[in-house]
């Protein structure tokens, strides 16, 4: 998950008075119809409310500009409060509405559990050490920890399929590819492109992937193909410092892997205790496909790659 910037508050209009809702709203459905076909598919694709697309271009309309400089804005600005002004109440971003609507449609959908482990990364921190340097020299990419978790996952997927599985009416349909979703926190809202056909890529691919996605989310440059057909989803809130939170599935997915952030705290290892590299994951499942049994299995299958990686290359 990539992190926002923090978003800065929009001046008032000259004058010092608020334009109301409503008038933007008729303003910008007014500019989006002046607009061409592209344009209007453009701003559909990026869930943008026109209400916030300020349109420069003849008569009125809307250009390819404008919507690429909204995409880059943040979605919901805070609003500047006049002294004395308790509140003020600002219409909900489309794509925040569309987030919105996904993660309650998620929750009223899905019998939703979620299970917990703990991962000592000392041995993946210890390989991205020892590889960081040569791994970005040939490949021109950072070697995170999100390339590992990836093909932990998908290892783990190849052994519990109903976990890269979905229910579609009174059929469960077991996917034979991991196409992976990855979260990525941007100014507009968090969104979740895909790296199709993950366990066919190396290492190096998936973080070139990986980086090339972030970067398009950033610009606002992501299409709906991006964002549509993933199998299994990997959230990372340790980015942000998060130590432990209990992510919401991605419908129609069965399942979504949160990481978070390495915290160093002492472990019982037989007799003795060590200060350890420890980092929580959590499997939220849909309790209608998966059983405890093999949500349990996946997160150990996960913890066991991930702290001895050489699990993953020769697939034992």
């Amino acid at each position: 998950m990539v992190p926002a910037t923090a978003p800065h508050p929009s001046p008032l209009p000259a004058g010092g008075e608020r334009e109301g809702p409503a008038k933007r709203e008729g303003e910008g459905l007014l500019a989006l119809q002046r607009s061409g076909p592209a344009v209007r598919k453009l701003i559909e694709e990026s869930g943008l409310d026109t209400a916030r697309i300020a349109p420069t271009g003849p008569g009125g309309r809307i250009s390819k500009t404008d919507v690429i400089a909204a995409r880059r804005r943040p979605s919901s600005p805070p609003p500047d409060l006049a002294v004395g002004e308790r509140e003020v109440r600002v219409r909900m971003p489309r794509l925040r509405r569309r987030i919105a609507e996904r993660l309650k449609a998620a929750q009223n959908t899905a019998a939703m559990l979620t299970t917990f482990n703990e991962i000592d990364m000392t041995e993946a921190i210890a390989l991205r050490e020892r590889y960081r340097a040569d791994f970005e020299k040939k490949h021109g990419a950072r070697l995170g920890f999100m390339s590992i978790f990836v093909k932990a996952a998908i290892v783990a997927l190849k052994k519990l399929p109903a976990v890269n599985a979905e229910i579609d009416g009174d059929d469960i349909v077991y996917k034979n590819h991991y196409d992976i979703g990855v979260a990525v926190g941007t100014e507009q809202g968090l969104v979740v492109p895909v790296v199709r056909d993950a366990d066919r890529m190396s290492f190096a691919e998936i973080e070139q992937t990986i980086a090339a996605l972030a970067r398009r989310a950033r610009d606002g440059k992501l299409t709906i193909e991006d964002l549509s057909g993933g199998t299994f989803t990997i959230t990372n809130g340790g980015v942000y410092g998060s130590l432990m939170s209990t992510p919401i599935l991605n419908p129609p997915q069965s399942a979504i892997l949160g990481m978070h952030k390495i915290e160093r705290r002492p472990v019982a290892l037989g007799d003795k205790v060590e200060i350890r590299p420890m980092m929580y994951v959590a499997l939220s499942y849909d309790h209608r496909i998966v059983d405890g049994r093999e949500a349990v299995t996946f997160l150990v299958r996960i913890k066991e790659c991930v702290e001895e990686p050489s699990r993953i290359l020769f697939d034992v």
